[in-house]
């Protein structure tokens, strides 16, 4: 056709010449106007042809958007855009030269900005948090000096952050029509954050032992699972490419599920709940002292980051469910998130014991009770419980009083009896009565100023079969015997 063109001085000429030996309404006629910058007349032949099955579509959607581009049409050209990349997806042609008069248009830059690959600094950064976490998870998998539920819990719950954080890194550098599988797929686990991290709380503080109808907490999980794999997972690539492109012509954000409002409510009730339940933990376990001060300023810190998530994403929830856009918010809640990723990663490095919590509790003046069931709870109980029993009902003053009547009143073993002691007290049982006698005994002497009372009746009265056994133990305790100890006090 162009050799046609050459013989004739002008294009009216040529048109009348062709016009018999080609449909004015052809692909060639429309090229040809198209060619000789007659954009309005080759628009209107493209979208004729476009009507016909047998015609390349791609082709023609092409020439329209540059016409369009040509006239400075920025919506059309932008909307046949979109038509043409959900036929051809190739984000390249969006740099044709002819796109320069529009180029800035915002609904141009609306298309370009998403669909053209760009490596950002903002995709670098998350992608680099992204690596940090999946290091820390697998330090955290393979340390077995970690407690395997406290360990299973904790790295789950940094892989799903860190998880989350590389498809962000794919979404910032617009890599997610380049891959569209990676269309929500983090999106299955906005669910699991709240369960696996107040299990986790309750595992590591009160040695929690898992139960049948835990398995309920999953439920919100399985039916988000089944439904984004029915609706979302099993779509093929280019099924996923043309539902990102429609929901960019509607003016959405191509990333987000169509049911992004409904997800983030749910998401912001989980948080919520959750949350609620794992402050109850945290108090619970900083009022009772269930864990040691290194245990308990890393659960602290882990909480605090996880509430300052829950309220930056549910503020960016209720601006987003109000229909605004607010990039500011979610990049703040995404910034908690690499937050809590990078203080996991630090402490998994410099002190990975805080990880078991209660299980990591080693006591080196009693290894024995290493391997003990005694829970920290159950501990602290028992703790209270022994004081009452000594400073109220005063079962130190029975003169046949062991071990196992003081694990008989507090309904435990002898062996949790003696750990109790151990442990919270530093002595040992009898170490532990005789202090208490002692300290009565002084009481007696000091109250005794007319010196009424024989050493013997006082021994007798804390609970001493014979003065000797009583003088031994006071003098132990006072560097005096009772008779010098109640002479210093009464010229004193």
């Amino acid at each position: 056709m162009s050799c046609i063109a050459k013989t004739y001085n002008n294009g009216a000429e040529f048109e009348d010449k062709l016009a018999p030996l080609v449909l004015q309404d052809s692909l060639e006629w429309a090229d040809y106007y198209y060619n000789i910058h007659r954009y309005k007349k080759a628009i209107s032949i493209y979208e004729k042809n476009l009507e016909n099955p047998h015609t390349e579509r791609t082709h023609i959607l092409k020439k329209i958007a540059l016409s369009e581009a040509a006239l400075e049409n920025s919506s059309k050209s932008a909307a046949t855009l979109n038509d043409y990349l959900q036929l051809d997806f190739n984000p390249n042609f969006l740099l044709n030269e002819g796109f320069d008069p529009i180029r800035e248009s915002k609904a141009f830059k609306n298309i370009s900005d998403i669909v053209i690959p760009r490596v950002t600094t903002w995709s670098l950064l998350y992608l680099f948090v992204a690596v940090i976490g999946f290091y820390v998870v697998l330090l955290i998998v393979l340390n077995r000096q970690i407690h395997p539920t406290s360990r299973f819990l904790i790295a789950i719950f940094i892989f799903i952050h860190s998880f989350f954080i590389l498809h962000l890194s794919i979404n910032r550098a617009n890599y997610f029509f380049e891959y569209p599988h990676t269309y929500l797929m983090s999106t299955w686990a906005s669910f699991l954050y709240g369960p696996l991290l107040y299990f986790y709380f309750k595992n590591t503080s009160q040695k929690y032992l898992f139960k049948a109808n835990d398995i309920l907490h999953l439920i919100p999980t399985v039916m988000l699972l089944g439904y984004l794999t029915f609706n979302v997972y099993v779509f093929s690539g280019e099924s996923k490419v043309t539902l990102m492109l429609s929901r960019l012509q509607e003016g959405l954000n191509p990333q987000d599920s169509g049911k992004l409002a409904l997800l983030v409510v749910l998401k912001i009730i989980s948080l919520t709940v959750y949350g609620y339940f794992i402050r109850k933990v945290y108090l619970k376990s900083k009022k009772e002292k269930l864990l040691g001060t290194k245990n308990q300023i890393w659960q602290k810190n882990i909480y605090h980051i996880h509430i300052f998530y829950v309220l930056t994403y549910t503020a960016y929830g209720i601006v987003i469910i109000n229909g605004f856009k607010n990039g500011i918010l979610f990049d703040v809640s995404v910034a908690a998130m690499a937050l809590m990723v990078i203080y996991v990663g630090y402490s998994a490095n410099i002190q990975p014991d805080v990880f078991s919590g209660a299980y990591a509790y080693t006591n080196r003046l009693f290894p024995k009770y290493e391997k003990s069931g005694l829970t920290p709870s159950l501990s602290y109980e028992l703790k209270e419980s022994l004081l009452h029993l000594f400073a109220v009902d005063k079962i130190y003053k029975e003169n046949n009083i062991n071990l196992d009547m003081v694990a008989q009143k507090l309904n435990t073993t002898r062996h949790n009896a003696s750990q109790i002691i151990n442990e919270h007290f530093d002595v040992s049982f009898h170490e532990f009565v005789n202090m208490y006698r002692i300290k009565e005994a002084k009481q007696l002497l000091i109250d005794d100023r007319s010196r009424r009372l024989n050493i013997i009746n006082v021994a007798y009265e804390v609970g001493y079969n014979n003065k000797v056994t009583f003088n031994k133990a006071f003098k132990k305790d006072t560097q005096l015997t009772p008779s010098q100890y109640q002479r210093n006090v009464v010229s004193a």
